[in-house]
């Protein structure tokens, strides 16, 4: 702990009193300390978004064909801009690919627009296609919208080249 040590001058009467304090316990109390705070601590949590991921198990003989007005597709591109259509690579145009931004509630509307539209609606699917001038917030914010509108039936795919040329048109 500490420890006064008294020394005395010869020939003169004054008394000098050094005093020296022994660091060691508090530096064990100090060790001591940390590890209780970093055990009773809750360290912050990943935020981590779900995906629903099919089922393992056999997948379907023949293969699934999509019909144009059961499916929605969204194309995430630059400067927050995001596409639609519900087209074809015969029928997509400048004019049917339309534009929207990222409220959640213009694409919740559009979602459940082409939901009531759909003639199968248990097969309904939004398909979700970033460019590579899409940036990853955007890619969660639709993932989020998609979460919304509860959707659960979703793709992500890459876009076409008769998407692209497109896009580009309108973009530039």
């Amino acid at each position: 702990m500490a420890e006064v040590i008294a020394q005395e001058k010869q020939g003169g009467k004054q008394k000098k009193k050094l005093i020296r304090v022994d660091m060691t316990p508090m530096v064990d109390l100090g060790f001591l300390l940390i590890t209780f705070f970093m055990f009773t601590t809750n360290f912050t949590k990943p935020n981590v978004m779900d995906l629903g991921l099919p089922a393992k198990g056999n997948p379907p003989s023949e293969p699934v064909v999509m019909d144009q007005k059961n499916q929605v597709t969204f194309i995430l591109g630059k400067d927050n801009r995001v596409f639609y259509h519900q087209s074809n690579a015969t029928d997509l145009n400048t004019g049917n690919l339309k534009e929207t931004d990222f409220s959640g509630i213009k694409i919740s509307k559009i979602i459940d627009e082409a939901y009531k539209n759909a003639p199968k609606k248990q097969i309904f699917t939004v398909i979700v296609k970033p460019t590579d001038d899409a940036n990853y917030k955007n890619f969660v914010d639709m993932l989020d919208n998609l979460a919304i509108a509860k959707k659960e039936r979703y793709g992500i795919a890459d876009i076409k080249p008769w998407e692209t040329k497109i896009y580009k048109e309108l973009v530039q």
